[in-house]
């Protein structure tokens, strides 16, 4: 077993970034250059759950600003995690390796039902967990239910993937010029309007101490960090961010 940095990970992911190019539904190719990204992980024995988005398939509160009960559209987007969470586990399985989805609302035909012991049980067995449905209650995102499921499951750090490298004070694709953040406080997070995470997942993230790291999604970033590199952008404690 390699010496790990972070041995139990709480890895967040867009479900924008299963659409690949396509930027709608879910792209199979990118769900497997996933998979690989993630057997590469679990080839060093580390301990991995995933929080994944929605927004691939239905964004609660875009239909919300044209007019659809929250509350629904809310509901709706959580059934998305579902879809995104069932594809993900095919994939891996695939793969040979053991996965389950736990969903916050429950639904028996297609996962089982999120229980916080269940979750830690199957961590232990070197199972591979997905967390769907958010937090199972409407007005919450997947970031903060990524920060809460961080915090149940006690993991050590929680990976959000993005599509680039990291935080920068400014988009990154737009302004050549943008200049990422090595580390950066939860306080500065907030100040900055950074969008990380919002603002409920990342005083979850500070009230209990666990480090936040963006990085990329692809190009074994994760995997890296995990290992103890210093890759993407750390979010955490000041005391964490005084380079030594």
């Amino acid at each position: 077993m390699a010496d790990l940095k972070y041995a139990r990970v709480l890895l967040k992911l867009s479900g924008e970034a299963l659409a690949g190019e396509q930027r709608f539904g879910i792209d199979p190719g990118t769900v497997e250059s996933l998979s690989d990204e993630l057997a590469d992980i679990l080839a060093l024995d580390a301990r991995i759950a995933l929080v994944i988005g929605g927004g691939n398939i239905f964004r609660g509160l875009s239909a919300s600003a044209r007019g659809m009960d929250r509350v629904s559209a809310d509901y709706m987007g959580m059934l998305a995690t579902v879809m995104n969470a069932v594809a993900v586990q095919s994939s891996l399985e695939k793969r040979g390796h053991a996965t389950r989805v736990l969903s916050a609302v429950t639904m028996q035909a297609v996962c089982e039902p999120y229980i916080r012991r269940r979750a830690e049980r199957h961590l232990e067995k070197g199972r591979v967990v997905i967390c769907a449905a958010g937090t199972g209650n409407p007005y919450f995102t997947t970031d903060t239910a990524a920060a809460l499921r961080g915090m149940e499951l006690r993991c050590d750090v929680i990976i959000k993937a993005t599509k680039v490298d990291g935080i920068y004070d400014k988009d990154p694709v737009k302004f050549p010029d943008a200049v990422r953040f090595k580390r950066i406080t939860y306080a500065e997070a907030v100040e900055k309007k950074l969008g990380v995470m919002d603002y409920t997942a990342l005083t979850l993230a500070r009230e209990n101490r666990i480090p936040i790291a963006v990085c990329n999604m692809f190009g074994g970033a994760a995997r890296r960090l995990i290992l103890g590199e210093e890759v993407g952008t750390l979010v955490a404690d000041p005391a964490a961010c005084v380079v030594s």
